[in-house]
């Protein structure tokens, strides 16, 4: 009986090799030029797609005049349909080309966000948070027929809902004085010398997003080196931001105007040195410290005491890292977390930030001596 012949391995094909793209735009539809980017190549995308404004006619103010507004042939679709299909095709390219713990931002007005939205989830994202850019001069409706638009619609995804995506938490409470930072941001809308124009003296692109929109974004969700990817590249707000910050970029533009304007401003960008780019570390990324290590320490001695902020609650530290309580009748001891909840009578307390040690200066968080012992692991 004749042997079945094995059939010839194919050769794996050979990767595409990012590195050419990098910091640099390619030009041609966008769609086209994801498919010459390898799967799992890029870290973050900004997506600014058209919005399909559905215009009816021109757009004038009382005196007359024309409302320079969106009628370039890009943001025209004959149908909702086509649109949709569109969104979805260059959404499935984004998702192949980010890594398995990337993340996508796609912005849009109320012209196309929730379409967008719902193919964003269709596609196998899972979305982390909506954000609203308040604009803090948006343009009137000059019309009057209907509300002034003053915001547009962010949407934060990872590629998946399993991603440990980044997410720089701590840096973005720092920069809002130490508060949350809220999914509501206020920006104005580029004016001035910030809005790229032609020799004309007109607008070059009638869409041009606020570099500090970017640079929050880039902050809050990159690292220093991390590839980002802006499908809809226009005049290189997104190659600006990410050269300022020390993140690489590929962009990807059709228009050949606005990718002569993106490499004339990106080109003046001077970017951050790598001391100026550290940013406050995510306390699950930091290294683990035990309590008893404070001890072990001697940065705080068996015996001392510990504070509630108001010091209505005082707790004895012991050489095993335990807290004691004694309250009337009531006695307690456990960990830091496990006396603070009890003494508040609550499911759950964070020890390291309700309990504070007595200085001259007065109160501090008990954190601040597992920083300490932290810098000294980072020496």
């Amino acid at each position: 009986m004749a042997k079945k012949k094995t059939p010839a391995k194919k050769a794996d094909a050979k990767p595409v090799d990012i590195s050419k793209h990098l910091d640099s735009i390619i030009e041609g539809d966008c769609i086209e030029g994801m498919k010459k980017l390898p799967d799992a190549s890029v870290d973050l995308i900004f997506a600014d797609p058209p919005y399909n404004l559905q215009l009816g006619g021109d757009l004038t103010r009382p005196d007359n005049s024309r409302v320079d507004g969106v009628d370039d042939e890009w943001d025209k679709f004959d149908s909702f349909r086509a649109y949709d299909a569109f969104t979805r095709e260059w959404l499935a390219e984004a998702r192949r080309v980010l890594k398995p713990d990337g993340a996508i931002w796609v912005i849009g007005s109320y012209h196309n966000i929730f379409r967008v939205g719902a193919a964003i989830q269709d596609t196998g994202f899972w979305i982390l948070n909506d954000v609203i850019w308040r604009k803090s001069n948006p343009m009137p409706n000059f019309r009057g027929t209907r509300l002034t638009n003053a915001h547009e619609t962010l949407i934060w995804a990872a590629k998946s809902q399993k991603s440990k995506y980044t997410f720089n938490y701590r840096a973005l409470k720092t920069s809002n004085d130490d508060l949350q930072m809220r999914s509501d941001w206020e920006f104005p809308i580029c004016t001035g010398s910030e809005r790229i124009k032609g020799e004309d003296g007109n607008k070059t692109h009638p869409t041009q997003k606020p570099e500090s929109l970017l640079f929050r974004i880039l902050i809050g969700s990159t690292k220093p080196g991390d590839v980002v990817l802006d499908p809809f590249f226009g005049s290189g707000t997104t190659g600006a931001a990410a050269k300022y910050l020390g993140r690489r970029f590929i962009g990807l533009e059709r228009d050949e105007t606005y990718i002569k304007a993106a490499k004339a401003r990106i080109a003046k960008v001077k970017p951050l040195d790598d001391e100026s780019l550290i940013t406050q570390p995510s306390p699950k990324a930091a290294a683990r410290v035990p309590f008893g290590t404070v001890i072990e320490h001697k940065l705080l001695k068996p015996g001392s005491k510990l504070y509630s902020p108001r010091k209505n609650h005082a707790a004895q530290v012991r050489a095993d890292g335990s807290l004691y309580v004694k309250e009337g009748e009531n006695e307690i001891q456990g960990s830091i977390h496990k006396v603070g909840a009890a003494v508040q009578n609550a499911a759950a307390c964070n020890g390291w930030t309700y309990w504070h040690y007595e200085e001259k200066t007065g109160l501090k968080p008990i954190d601040f001596l597992r920083d300490k012992i932290r810098k000294g692991m980072a020496s």
